[in-house]
């Protein structure tokens, strides 16, 4: 009788859970499929995402378009996306029993708006599936071994100094700086990007923010002034400054270069995205014409949040009681301006808890996508955050984590992928 396929799974969060299922579905009898998780928190990620609803997916079912979504990893992610996508996701979770719906933004999420939905629902697949799940014990090195006559394999020293064999290894620790999956990689001879933060918010301390923590603007413009960062979406004010789906975007897109300059930076708001400061300018003329009897803030052509909009009329020096008749054409430009280019110093950043996400890891060339596996060293292969890949904020990170696992936990189950 053959020897059962061994395959070691280190890293506990939604792609190696989800390539560990992929691989003993598949395997069958056939396979013994084991999954170290260094934590006793298997899926914590997954738990607290989307404020604990857990963004699964995003509805874009093309995957020419749905690669758009990623400041790095794209080009790569595009045949992956030909084989398991966002409909591949859903109807995964739905033949479990797991339905999900679609947000007016695109973002999907299970129709409980609990993520502990998500993650019953992928502890019961990987325990119907086989998979030995091991929590509290992380893998502290890998060795590659290859005897004569026989397929490679590793030798794996745990945290609690015992040892393992595996035939196949995946490493889907996530891409954080003290991820053990990393430190395995370089030893196996992977070159690794730096990571750095991506998906974080914006510390700013001004005072046309102060007292509106909480306040949300539907579409902004935000752009870094001098670079080709520039993108758009819902703001949102905080106590410590801008977050918000336009400013995460931001973040993402700008990862390396926000953080050569240590996040200090300036960033330029319009917040009446298809005007300029001359066109913004002519409709406050026209509207000082047409509603010559209202008083400013009572009457806001642009539907902006009321306290935004008094103060955005305190900081074009314009008293709210005052009516627009008596609004000086200086007063008018002051304000379109300060709506349609402000510009606010940004002096830090703040992980956005949702979604910790990083940029950097292991280089993506060294990877085959196909199979997610090393191109450097033969039963080695990858899933999620350790790569260098990532997407900006609405569940397109786990879809990257999704498929990544979904595509080398069949490989590691297919003879003859090495």
């Amino acid at each position: 009788m053959a020897d059962k396929t061994r395959v070691a799974v280190v890293g506990g969060g939604a792609a190696g859970f989800f390539a560990a299922i992929a691989c003993a579905e598949k395997l069958g009898p056939a396979g013994e499929v084991t999954l170290f998780e260094a934590t006793a928190h298997p899926l914590a990620k997954v738990r607290v995402s989307g404020g604990g609803r857990c963004n699964v997916t995003h509805a874009c079912f093309e995957p020419r378009e749905l690669v758009k979504a990623y400041p790095r990893g794209g080009r790569e992610l595009l045949g992956a996306f030909h084989r398991w996508q966002p409909r591949d996701t859903v109807e995964w979770f739905a033949a479990r029993g797991v339905e999900t719906k679609t947000e007016a933004d695109g973002r999907m999420f299970p129709v409980t708006d609990d993520s502990a939905t998500i993650v019953d629902c992928l502890t019961r697949a990987a325990e119907s599936a086989g998979v030995t799940v091991r929590t509290s014990l992380g893998v502290r090195k890998a060795e590659r071994l290859g005897r004569a006559g026989a397929a490679p394999d590793f030798w794996l020293t745990l945290t609690d100094a015992s040892t393992q064999r595996c035939d196949r290894l995946l490493l889907a620790t996530g891409g954080n700086k003290s991820s053990a999956g990393l430190v395995i990689a370089q030893a196996l001879g992977h070159a690794i990007e730096p990571p750095v933060p991506s998906l974080f918010t914006f510390h700013i301390d001004d005072a046309r923010l102060i007292g509106l923590s909480g306040v949300s603007v539907e579409n902004v413009a935000a752009s870094v002034p001098g670079t080709k960062l520039r993108t758009d979406g819902p703001l949102l004010i905080t106590h410590w400054g801008l977050s918000g789906p336009a400013i995460l975007k931001l973040s993402a897109w700008g990862a390396r270069e926000l953080a050569a300059c240590h996040y200090e930076f300036k960033l330029a708001v319009n917040f009446t995205p298809g005007h300029t400061r001359e066109s913004l300018a002519k409709e406050f003329a026209a509207v000082r014409t047409a509603q010559a009897k209202k008083q400013l803030a009572t009457w806001n052509p642009l539907g902006l949040p009321q306290r935004f909009w008094e103060r955005m009329l305190a900081t074009a020096g314009i008293a709210p009681a005052v009516q627009w008749a008596g609004v000086a054409g200086a007063a008018l430009g002051a304000l379109a301006a300060q709506l349609t280019g402000a510009e606010f110093t940004v002096v830090g950043k703040s992980m956005n808890k949702e979604e910790f996400v990083t940029c950097g890891g292991v280089r993506l060339r060294e990877v085959e996508f196909q199979t997610m596996e090393s191109k450097l060293c033969p039963g080695l292969h990858f899933a999620g955050e350790i790569l260098d890949l990532d997407g900006i904020t609405g569940g397109y990170n786990f879809q990257a984590a999704w498929t990544t696992g979904w595509l080398a936990g069949q490989a590691m189950a297919t003879p003859g992928t090495r």
